[in-house]
């Protein structure tokens, strides 16, 4: 075991003072360069960019419409990704004047990227001057340096963590309503401008990640967090399984809209809506209770704040793609680990359903108006590419499954930074000073994909 000096709370570590602690640092594993978070933000940066240009745009041709539309989508996205990234580094519980700062001017996650870079060249600097110092004792020096190791490793795995979710925020909640605004309006003018067509790519992109996303987070929570490796097979199945039902669903949305108009409304509504209301329906019909404190009924009301939250995005998932989880607000866990082939095909028969139902829409009614020709090979092709996509999802789960092929890589968790196991001592006196207070591991709440306690207590 290697020992070295950390900075805690007070708060954290019962009121002792943070010089007197010390940390048991277990195994360090490799700690890889974050290209998840430098593409999370590269998807963040283009959207927003090619949105704020199509706004000025639309802003000098005088369409009131679309310019509050657009710059509506752009706003809620951004300023959800700030929460999500503040929210997961408990940015309002600390004094980051500066941090808050750039959050408040919307570049928090560009700022958070490149501290993160930074740590990381930190990280290996620290790490080549660890080596050159293995033959001397420990001292002070090498104690500081073991330090700051380890405050780059758990930063850098906390950024990781905060970006997986903002990605996933940012794609169902402002990418998929943006893409179905610009493809809507390309089909009422007919016209596909370059830079309407890019910010449309950038859409098109984070809302595949996203959903990528999802399909791993699953997958680990499936597999008691445990950290998975998809090979390029399985890696090109999801992605194709995702890429064909993510363009077939919103290509038949925005023709849908675009044949009905204003009258798309409540159909669209009707289904956002039964995917809203099918958890909470099955939570009545189980018969189970929310968990509260009768004196406290502060506790009660952001339990169930909590909740409709947690449905508003699992809903806005499931309307334009499958969530591959299955809200049970029944369960403490929230979320149902297990692989239930029904509601996958469940949720599949539903939506091919619905696509068929909005293309004939469009072939009756919008076809001849919206497009000059081909309107009947294009209806063709949507659902052809949503049963690909179906075929390619039940190729990964019947054959390519990380379960099924051994592709889970034991011994590591998701919610264990790379240098997993820190225990806190506490220097009282010098007969309890090696004692073990606590395991500074589970000073990181659980917070994966939804699954948060209903009890809404802090760990």
């Amino acid at each position: 075991m290697e020992t070295v000096f950390e900075e805690m709370d007070e708060e954290s570590t019962g009121g002792v003072s943070s010089s007197k602690e010390e940390i048991v640092l277990g195994q360090r594993l490799h700690l890889s360069f974050p290209f998840s978070i430098i593409f999370s933000t590269v998807l963040y940066c283009g959207e927003v960019a090619f949105g704020l240009y199509m706004f000025e745009i639309y802003r000098k041709a005088n369409d009131t419409f679309w310019m509050s539309f657009t710059i509506s989508f752009i706003i809620v996205g951004a300023i959800l990704d700030q929460i999500i990234l503040m929210f997961f580094n408990k940015d309002l519980r600390r004094n980051k004047a500066a941090l808050l700062f750039w959050h408040i001017l919307l570049l928090g996650p560009i700022v958070r990227c490149l501290h993160t870079i930074r740590n990381y060249h930190k990280w290996l600097k620290n790490l080549k001057q660890e080596k050159e110092e293995t033959q001397v004792s420990i001292t002070k020096r090498n104690t500081m340096l073991e330090r700051e190791i380890a405050f780059s490793i758990r930063d850098n795995f906390m950024q990781q963590k905060a970006f997986k979710y903002m990605s996933v925020i940012q794609a169902f909640l402002g990418s998929v309503p943006q893409l179905i605004l610009q493809m809507y309006i390309s089909l009422t003018i007919r016209e596909w401008p370059l830079n309407r067509a890019l910010l449309m790519t950038f859409s098109l992109l984070s809302v595949t990640y996203g959903a990528i996303r999802c399909n791993i987070l699953a997958i680990q929570i499936s597999n008691d967090d445990t950290t998975i490796k998809l090979p390029p097979i399985e890696f090109f199945c999801v992605v194709m399984w995702r890429f064909l039902e993510v363009i077939s669903r919103v290509v038949t949305l925005a023709l849908f809209i675009a044949s009905l108009k204003l009258k798309s409304l409540p159909v669209l509504l009707i289904i956002y809506f039964v995917s809203l209301l099918a958890p909470w329906l099955e939570f009545w019909k189980s018969g189970a209770h929310l968990p509260g404190n009768k004196e406290n009924n502060s506790n009660m009301v952001g339990t169930v704040l909590m909740l409709f939250l947690i449905t508003l995005l699992y809903a806005a998932i499931n309307f334009s793609c499958w969530s591959a989880v299955k809200l049970q607000l029944s369960d403490d866990k929230i979320i149902d680990g297990r692989q239930r082939w029904g509601h996958r095909i469940l949720h599949y028969s539903f939506q091919f359903l619905e696509n068929v139902i909005m293309i004939l829409v469009f072939r009756f009614f919008g076809g001849k108006t919206l497009l000059n020709c081909c309107d009947s090979l294009i209806a063709v092709q949507l659902i052809i590419s949503y049963l690909l996509a179906t075929g390619f999802m039940l190729l990964f789960y019947q054959y390519l499954y990380p379960w099924q092929s051994g592709k889970v890589l034991p011994g590591r968790t998701e919610n264990q930074p790379e240098a997993p196991y820190y225990y806190v001592n506490i220097e009282k006196t010098e007969k309890n000073k090696n004692k073990q207070l606590r395991n500074y591991c589970n000073s990181c709440n659980r917070v994966g994909y939804f699954s948060i306690r209903k009890s809404m207590t802090c760990s």
